[in-house]
Parts: C-alpha cells; structure tokens; sequence
C-alpha cells in the first residue's frame, strides 16, 4: 500500500489513494488506528483517504482522526491533501473537493504554500457561559460547514506562556462537556495585537493537543472579528507548530469567506508494510 507523509505546521497526515487501492469505506477506521499509532506504526494526527467524487468535484477527501473516528473536515489536512493532489495530477492548481462538511476549494499558491476557502460558519454562539469545578469560562462557539465541525473558542489571558499540561484537563473537559452532544475541538486563544492572535488546540478525535488546527484558528478568528475584538481582515495565528494567515470576507455581520493560508511540508513517500495490518 503506497502512501504520503505531509504535514502542515506539525499536523501531519498519512495519505492514501483509494482510486488505485479501492479500499471499502468500512475498513477506513481500522486502517486509520492502525497507521496513525505513534511507534507502533508510521504514526499521525489523522489519516486522509482521496476517492472519486460523487458528484463535478475533482475528487473526495475522506478525514478519518488517529482513534479512528470519522471527522467532517480538517482545515491544514485539507491544505495537504491539495498539495498532494496536485504534484500527483489529480487537480489543478485551483481545485474542489468533496467532505463530509460540504465543497471546498484550494489554491496552490507558491510550490508549499496552499490557501483553502473553509467552510463558512453555520451554527454561531457568540457569547457561551460555561461551568468547570465551579469557574466560569467566557466562550463562542461556532459550528463549520453542514454537518458542522464543533469548535469551541475559550479566552485565556497570557496563553503564549502557557504550556499545554497546564491545561490538559481543562481542555478535555470542555471537549467533553454536556453542551456538545458530539463534542467540541477546544481552542484556547489570547489576541497579541489587532492583527495577530496565539491559538493553542485541544483536537477532539486526537485528544490531545495538536501543534496547529486549521479550522481552529479560522473559527478563532471568525469569532473574534464577529465580536469586533479583532477589526483586520487579515489575522496571523501563532500556534506551536508555527503561523498560520486567516483572511476573512465579511458583510455586515454576516462571515461571507474564511480562508486559511499556511505551509505545507512532504515528510515521506514510501509503502507500507505493516504486517498486523495486512494479515
């Protein structure tokens, strides 16, 4: 089974092509524990399968997380799977892909660097109470594309400082919370300037924190800029694996496109071998 390492600001992918392999979707979950296990095997954030798209798209993206659960969409996944596409002839430069959360487009701007239109905001909670041993944490919350990707957005004052054990617990329990029937993703941000925000992610299907969520820090963003705490259309988002760009298009009070744009980095190309997964 071929495959291809690319990560994105340290949120790495396993990609494979279900055109050639015809893997059945009902295998995809097993195949993606198995691949995704640190140590035990190539090891990733999450596994991306590209097929053939139902409809005039170029191709599907299939997100499945490292535990095996089946995501809506994955913002830096999506800048890699691009990439990928494209150096494989799959796409053009400018390309459409199928997910789960509905059409999304990408551009190849300069050899690594993709830009991905995300998918709007659909479900929008600005202001959230929520309750944890008795503390409680101002949020917004936002849902992207339909069936939306659950991300919760949690103010936290000299979060550059802060190192991610420090708020593990606090993370996986707003992941788990009783308000999210199906979760959250917990992004933990502090605004630096009126253009540049530090964001720290808790990725549900990981459980853990990752070193870069792209739907995270546009869902960050967009809900700053909706709360008019931030007024660039333009935000750098410092995360641990290094600086993402959001550029919004907004009207009025209404998120008209959110794009992420960011690095991408081919760690591998190779075949896999893996004998508890091929028996």
């Amino acid at each position: 089974m071929e495959f291809t390492k690319i990560q994105g600001l340290g949120n790495d992918f396993i990609i494979i092509n279900n055109m050639q392999l015809n893997l059945p979707i009902q295998k995809f979950s097993n195949i993606a524990k198995r691949l995704c296990r640190r140590r035990v095997s190539i090891g990733a954030d999450g596994l991306i399968i590209v097929d053939y798209a139902d409809g005039n798209a170029d191709f599907k993206m299939h997100f499945i997380n490292s535990d095996g659960s089946i995501g809506e969409m994955c913002g830096n996944g999506a800048r890699c799977i691009a990439r990928y596409a494209y150096l494989n002839n799959l796409a053009p430069k400018k390309m459409t892909f199928e997910t789960l959360a509905g059409l999304v487009t990408a551009e190849i701007l300069d050899n690594r660097l993709v830009k991905v239109r995300l998918n709007n905001p659909e479900i929008i909670k600005l202001e959230l109470d929520i309750t944890i041993d008795e503390k409680v944490y101002k949020c917004s919350y936002i849902e992207l594309g339909n069936p939306g990707l659950p991300h919760l957005i949690v103010n936290y004052p000299g979060l550059i400082n802060i190192q991610e054990p420090e708020i593990f617990e606090l993370g996986k329990m707003l992941r788990f919370h009783e308000e999210f029937p199906k979760g959250a993703n917990v992004n933990f941000y502090d605004i630096l300037d009126m253009d540049k925000v530090v964001v720290k992610t808790y990725e549900r299907g990981v459980e853990g924190f990752t070193l870069a969520c792209g739907t995270g820090a546009g869902s960050t963003v967009a809900a700053l800029i909706l709360k008019n705490e931030i007024k660039s259309n333009k935000v750098k988002v410092l995360v641990p694996g290094g600086e993402l760009l959001i550029e919004v298009e907004k009207n009025e009070e209404t998120i008209e496109k959110l794009y992420l744009v960011g690095d991408t980095n081919i760690i591998a190309v190779g075949q896999i071998f893996d004998e508890d997964l091929i028996q």
